[in-house]
């Protein structure tokens, strides 16, 4: 893979059109610009990251995880265009390396779009509605890559369908971002029957074609499965839209447990200290000297954090940056850091397992998710089956006509209730269950 061809500001739907436009904006800025301003990332702000919503103290939600990711790969990219454009400063092409972080900025953005409510839990329901529940009895009318996108429900994957598909009433390209931005969020470049035990994959069956045209626009290295199926290297910056968002989850859920008292100042301390030298931590216990509240002693550390981090992951980039553009590269940036940061971060991955996704509030979010997710799909995919039915016709009513419920396929019609309610945010969807099931749960 070459750089040359893999920075391209052509838009998806609108290949035709594609000219250089006057003004100081790019058209990677204009993707970043127009994911600001649409409802899908607005609806985030109502999605669950890890603890509850809404609280009286201020955890993160989507929309906000999202923009930190945003800023948190901005930075690692520029760090990495920096080096390049050294490296390659007598090539022709070697301005394009200046889009490098408006590329990432906008698929960080992007990265989350697709997922449901509820968190992860949300796409684990879904997953399960069809391998252990009532979608079970679907299975021999679809076929078997339809299945697998089913019973492997992936929120990376939805996300490029929601920037690409062109709904009911839209115009062709979907959001008609550019052919670098797309490929940069697709974590996983190949299709559901290649997922594996761990669920994960970059496109359902209904965008297997989209997905083939951008790589082949883009030149990334084809990887075929044994029987045939589509696979590809990834694209150089998904490793930085990747590390952007560990980064940040991973420290910010910290901090969140933190202010919601899961884990301790003296806890949080010792873990953040944990990702510095001896040298580096006498300079920064006397700077946290200058303020007395446990909250900004944790935030000051964790901007320290994410800076070290920002910096060996753009390292470690740059160091490799030959295996990833052969597309041999194994695991992700964070795997090829330093020791001391490496050892810190799996520290801080080990106690947010153990104390904060198993922590009380989280495994209630995550019931009850899946209780109404499962719910809706039941009630949902029955009325677009069988739509002739009064109740059905009642419901159907209620679902956004961009969403194609009279589909001519089965997946089809199953994809428009997946469209449906993975656009949903977490208050919307309580209310519709306690609409149609006519009892009240707790807020979550």
């Amino acid at each position: 893979m070459n750089w040359d061809r893999l920075i391209c500001d052509k838009r998806f739907g609108l290949e035709d059109y594609h000219e250089s436009k006057p003004g100081t904006r790019s058209d990677f800025q204009r993707d970043f610009d127009r994911l600001v301003f649409s409802s899908p990332f607005r609806r985030l702000q109502n999605k669950t990251q890890v603890f509850p919503l809404p609280g009286s103290i201020f955890v993160h939600n989507r929309l906000t995880h999202s923009m930190e990711v945003a800023s948190v790969g901005r930075s690692l990219a520029n760090e990495v265009s920096s080096a390049l454009k050294l490296k390659y400063a007598s090539e022709s092409w070697v301005d394009k390396l200046d889009a490098l972080d408006e590329i990432v900025g906008a698929a960080c953005l992007a990265h989350d779009l697709g997922n449901p409510p509820f968190g992860h839990s949300g796409e684990k329901a879904i997953s399960t509605f069809f391998s252990e529940g009532p979608g079970a009895v679907l299975e021999s009318e679809l076929s078997e890559a339809e299945w697998c996108d089913l019973t492997h429900f992936e929120g990376n994957a939805n996300s490029l369908r929601l920037l690409t598909h062109q709904f009911k009433g839209r115009r062709p390209g979907g959001f008609a971002m550019t052919y670098s931005m797309l490929a940069s969020i697709v974590k996983y470049p190949y299709e559901s029957r290649l997922a594996g035990q761990k669920s994960k994959f970059g496109f359902f069956s209904s965008e297997r074609e989209t997905f083939r045209r951008i790589a082949d626009e883009l030149g990334l290295l084809p990887r075929y499965g044994e029987r045939g199926e589509m696979c590809y290297a990834r694209h150089p910056l998904v490793y930085i839209v990747e590390a952007s968002d560990d980064i940040c989850y991973q420290v910010m859920d910290i901090e969140d447990a933190h202010k919601l008292r899961v884990l301790t100042t003296a806890e949080v301390i010792d873990l953040f200290m944990g990702f510095f030298s001896e040298t580096q931590r006498e300079r920064m216990h006397r700077a946290m000297n200058h303020v007395e509240d446990p909250n900004e002693k944790i935030a000051y550390l964790r901007s320290c954090v994410i800076g070290a981090l920002v910096k060996q992951c753009a390292r470690a980039f740059v160091t490799h940056e030959e295996e990833i553009l052969a597309g041999e590269f194994k695991g992700c940036l964070l795997d090829h850091v330093d020791p001391l940061e490496r050892d810190g971060y799996r520290r801080c991955s080990a106690l947010a397992w153990d104390k904060i996704y198993r922590a009380g509030d989280v495994v209630d979010v995550e019931l009850a998710g899946s209780r109404i997710i499962s719910f809706l799909m039941e009630k949902l995919i029955h009325a677009v089956r069988f739509p002739e039915l009064n109740y059905s016709s009642l419901l159907l009513s209620k679902v956004p006509a961009q969403y194609d419920t009279a589909a001519d396929t089965l997946y089809g019609k199953v994809q428009a209730v997946l469209d449906h309610i993975s656009g949903m945010t977490d208050v919307y969807a309580l209310d519709l269950y306690r609409k149609l099931h006519g009892m009240s749960l707790p807020a979550v």
